[in-house]
């Protein structure tokens, strides 16, 4: 089994995310004969358009929640039945140590990931993290640990 972990930007615009959707599933293509795992926080944006890829790639679909009240703390309204759906179709949940979320449970869940994969993938612009835990961050330690990354950020792609 190959584990592929995600990190990326959760505010992609809404016409970037056929391009990151189109883009993941070309990288997860190579993993199609049912040996991947991928592992995601489920965020919105990237996290969940790799959930999605995984699964229709034929992988299975482990989910590391940052605190125990990641759902109704951080999934707004509008992606909840979308988070659910994810949450379902997941073969394994882990949550990290936290009541509540926050920057170190994010941390400690990007951490979960780096910890437990072969390869990372980034959707990433490239530019530097805004704050300790974020994408940037999350490839320079995946590097710095020699875990290979795989950065996507297909032409047209932005950010809100």
């Amino acid at each position: 089994m190959t584990r592929i972990g995600i990190t990326g930007h959760s505010s992609l615009s809404a016409d970037s995310v056929p391009l990151v959707r189109k883009a993941l599933t070309e990288v997860l293509a190579p993993y199609s004969d049912g040996d991947l795992i991928g592992l995601s926080c489920l965020a919105r944006g990237a996290d969940q358009i790799f959930a999605e890829a995984v699964l229709e790639t034929g992988g299975k679909l482990e989910v590391v929640l940052p605190s125990v009240d990641y759902r109704e703390a951080k999934v707004k309204p509008y992606n909840l039945d979308q988070f659910d759906d994810l949450l379902m179709r997941s073969t394994l949940v882990r949550y990290m140590p936290h009541k509540t979320a926050g920057r170190e449970a994010y941390e400690d869940a990007n951490e979960a990931i780096l910890g437990g994969i072969d390869r990372l993938v980034a959707v990433w612009d490239g530019q530097p993290s805004g704050g300790k835990g974020g994408t940037g961050d999350a490839v320079e330690a995946a590097r710095g640990r020699g875990v290979p990354v795989d950065v996507v950020w297909p032409d047209g792609a932005r950010r809100e």
